[in-house]
């Protein structure tokens, strides 16, 4: 490009001010470019996600879909996200066009000044010298359009890395450094003291002045309505969302220790199951801690034994070469694997057959006799056969005992949501919670060795048959 330069100015030195001229409008349409077109390259990146999210999930969800004949919803909903991000998409390149017709003018006015020059100024020039000129200009002007493209489109390109810094400015959790002992939690007390939780500082607490103990080895039931804080009660647990007040478990403050020593301690079985793409060895045990027939035992235990031909066998993303029941199953045989003193279950059979819900079920009373158990469900039977049953409402506990005292007194919440699964299904529950209130043994009717402070009714402090 200087040999350019200088070539065009020993031909014809009066083609300076030209190209001043077109360098400076060069600049002045660079610059009219540049303003609208990141914000039009913001937009087209933040309306193209919604539009491969919602066809992610459409192909996850096609089975319910069709069975649900949604088609048409769906379709509607798609079409909707493409033609937003279809109009930004248009004006994105419109915008180019009208910067390349721009350049275009630019260049042919430049190539047009040096051809004059030499007709109107230099009569007597070398043909040759003026043949050069030009064609040495129209190369010139090419690559300026060259470098000007590049130069935009390596702008545009920077809304991305504007994205990946935002992320990288989200503030961190706050990780204390102290590190409980290894053998920690030794029993599986968990104890909530005056404790809130909300998910933005200045927004309303989720979870508010929970004040309860549960003591080692208890089964404890979590249920009521949706929103009632159920999910946000386990968050708290794993310190996913700021609390105020405490959460002990066995003694030890959660809020001081460290976040992973913390959920390392604690078990969980979500609602959807997440499985990676990867080997059962790996998904059953990431961290490689143990061997191989502690795997096979695990994978036995939840009786998969037939359906994985060996532990180098692949998983799909998502896990779609399993049902969801199995990958719940695959969920159970890392929680056995660990053998942790506090197994969570969130909604953990809200999906599968009845079936692989027993086995469910059967499987984490025989495993985790000695842990402690908390269940949040929405199907009343998986719960009621519980040492403890928590009935969320609006954040708050309302109430805090056996299934079955629960059942007995009048203006119970538990006893409204049993009464309104109908007769039979009803008289089921009542049967189960009796049942289990029967075998229980008579020191965990109380809590402490004390009555328990949450029944409405009369206190009793032991029961005899």
């Amino acid at each position: 490009m200087i040999g350019i330069l200088t070539m065009i100015t020993i031909v014809n030195s009066l083609l300076l001010l030209p190209l001043v001229g077109a360098v400076l409008l060069y600049a002045v349409a660079l610059k009219l470019y540049l303003r609208p077109i990141q914000d039009l390259k913001r937009l087209e990146g933040i309306t193209r996600s919604p539009v491969f999210s919602h066809l992610s999930a459409t192909l996850t969800g096609l089975s319910t879909i069709r069975s649900s004949n949604a088609q048409d919803k769906i379709r509607e909903e798609f079409d909707e996200l493409q033609n937003v991000h279809s109009a930004v998409w248009q004006l994105t390149m419109a915008s180019n066009a009208a910067l390349g017709l721009w350049l275009d003018c630019i260049s042919t006015g430049f190539v047009a000044c040096v051809t004059f020059s030499f007709i109107v100024l230099h009569q007597d020039t070398y043909s040759a010298n003026v043949g050069l000129a030009i064609s040495q200009a129209l190369i010139l002007t090419g690559m300026v359009q060259y470098g000007i493209r590049q130069t935009t489109e390596s702008i545009q390109q920077m809304t991305a890395v504007e994205r990946v810094v935002q992320y990288t400015e989200i503030p961190s959790e706050v990780n204390p450094s102290k590190v409980p002992p290894g053998d920690w939690p030794w029993k599986g007390q968990l104890q909530f003291h005056n404790m809130s939780l909300c998910y933005e500082p200045n927004s309303p607490a989720v979870l508010k002045n929970l004040e309860l103990i549960i003591e080692p080895t208890w089964k404890v039931g979590i249920v009521g309505r949706t929103g009632a804080g159920k999910s946000s009660l386990i968050g708290a647990l794993f310190r996913l969302a700021r609390i105020e007040g405490r959460i002990m478990i066995d003694g030890i403050d959660t809020g001081v220790i460290a976040l992973d020593a913390l959920r390392s301690k604690i078990s969980i079985i979500p609602q959807d199951p997440v499985l990676f793409s990867a080997t059962i060895r790996y998904n059953l045990d990431p961290f490689n801690l143990y061997d191989d027939d502690m795997l096979w035992r695990a994978i036995s235990e939840v009786e998969l034994r037939s359906s994985i031909t060996g532990l180098d066998y692949m998983v799909t993303e998502g896990g779609t070469n399993f049902s969801v029941g199995q990958r719940q199953l695959i969920c159970l045989a890392r929680a056995i694997l660990r053998n942790n003193k506090i197994l969570v279950l969130d909604e953990a059979t809200a999906n599968v057959d009845p079936q692989t819900d027993a086995l469910i079920q059967k499987t984490i009373r025989e495993k985790f006799k000695h842990c402690t158990v908390l269940t949040v469900a929405h199907r009343l039977h998986t719960v009621m056969d519980s040492d403890r049953i928590l009935v969320m409402d609006a954040g708050v506990a309302r109430e805090f005992d056996t299934p079955h005292s629960l059942l007995q007194q009048e203006g119970s919440i538990l006893r409204d949501m049993v009464d309104a699964t109908g007769p039979s299904e009803s008289e089921s529950l009542r049967r189960i919670a009796a049942e289990a209130y029967a075998k229980m043994e008579p020191n965990r009717h109380l809590m402490n060795g004390m009555p328990n402070p949450w029944r409405f009714g009369r206190e009793g402090n032991s029961r005899t048959d």
